[in-house]
């Protein structure tokens, strides 16, 4: 019984040695290309460009003192109605009160000036018409008055300008509107024509939205979010030059009931009238990838995966819709597309293997 257990043992450490002596095993498929799934690409139906858009109003001003120095007070909030007349901020008056008063007495002693150079030109005219003083003399006279009633205006213009300073310390509302945004505080210094509020003004308003190249520039569309769904867009304006890191072209959508605009800042779903003759494409959202370089897909090119950039259109729970140089039918990695990297040997799974 000893001796069939040591064989036993024997033979076991036999083949043990035996199995480290081989080659080891790789793992099946770890040298070879990675296993992915494909999908074909869809034609996508022609509903037109489902993008987000911003509310906002036809015309925003951006609110600044005409002169600078320190808020003494803020009279406003964020989201605040105000009318026009409204006193909005208030700078600190006392440099600019005094300066009033340096201004004023300034004219005070140029005033003073002009009276004592009337005083001597006319009694040197009663000299010179009895032959006291020559005409060159007289003129001399003449000159210092008129100098210093030069001078009198001069500082006349600047009591004008220290006291229109001094108005200008108080910022009112020209027209009533919406308060969108608040840009200082009382104690802070600032300068004349740095904007301390933004004001949206009553009246019409818009929806801004950013067009991507391929959509072009749809001329017509509509809201689909809202209260205010189906409520007609017209485009009114699209900027002349494309934002250098998003590509996208900025536009504004005029409503055509401006009584059917939500509320300013809302996000809102817009539907653009594109070109029937744009060829849209659907591909699951599993197929978009983003690096930091714009939407793209891949594809499987000699056995290899390869990038492709392409223009998302919009995008829903499950498929997005593209714009792209590829036609339907066309195979497209559905899966696993932020684990690929550029030449990488990929195998498309056989539709067999797929799991339904």
């Amino acid at each position: 019984m000893q001796r069939s257990s040591g064989a036993l043992a024997a033979a076991v450490l036999g083949a043990l040695l035996l199995s480290g002596c081989g080659e080891p095993t790789s793992a099946p498929g770890a040298s070879g290309p990675r296993w992915v799934l494909t999908v074909p690409i869809e034609a996508a139906d022609r509903r037109g460009a489902q993008l987000s858009g911003v509310v906002r109003a036809r015309h925003e001003l951006p609110l600044a003192f005409q002169v600078g120095g320190r808020i003494d007070r803020r009279r406003i909030d964020a989201g605040q109605r105000v009318a026009a007349g409204d006193v909005l901020f208030e700078l600190d008056p006392r440099d600019l009160a005094q300066a009033v008063e340096v201004a004023r007495a300034d004219l005070e002693a140029a005033e003073a000036e002009v009276a004592t150079a009337a005083g001597e030109t006319r009694r040197n005219r009663d000299l010179l018409e009895r032959e006291f003083i020559s005409a060159q003399a007289f003129e001399r006279f003449e000159l210092a008055e008129a100098s210093a009633r030069e001078r009198a205006e001069a500082a006349r213009a600047r009591l004008e300008q220290a006291t229109n300073a001094l108005d200008y310390a108080t910022l009112a509302a020209r027209e009533s509107g919406v308060v969108i945004d608040v840009l200082a505080e009382a104690g802070q210094v600032v300068a004349a024509g740095e904007p301390v509020a933004r004001l949206a003004l009553d009246g019409a308003r818009e929806i801004s939205v950013d067009l991507p190249e391929a959509v072009g520039e749809p001329a017509s569309g509509r809201l689909l979010t809202g209260s205010d769904a189906g409520a007609t867009l017209r485009l009114r304006e699209i900027a002349g030059s494309a934002d250098p890191v998003t590509r996208t072209w900025s536009a504004r959508y005029a409503l055509d009931d401006a009584t059917a605009a939500p509320r300013l800042g809302s996000v809102v779903r817009v539907e653009l009238d594109i070109d029937d003759t744009t060829p849209l494409l659907q591909v699951p959202i599993g197929a978009i990838n983003e690096r930091g370089l714009g939407p793209q897909v891949w594809r499987i090119v000699d056995g290899r995966a390869q990038p492709l950039p392409v223009t998302l259109v919009d995008i829903d729970t499950e498929h997005a819709r593209i714009l792209a140089d590829l036609v339907p039918g066309d195979e497209l990695i559905a899966l696993g597309t932020h684990l690929l990297e550029t030449g990488m040997p990929v195998r498309a799974l056989d539709r067999d293997d797929r799991t339904p």
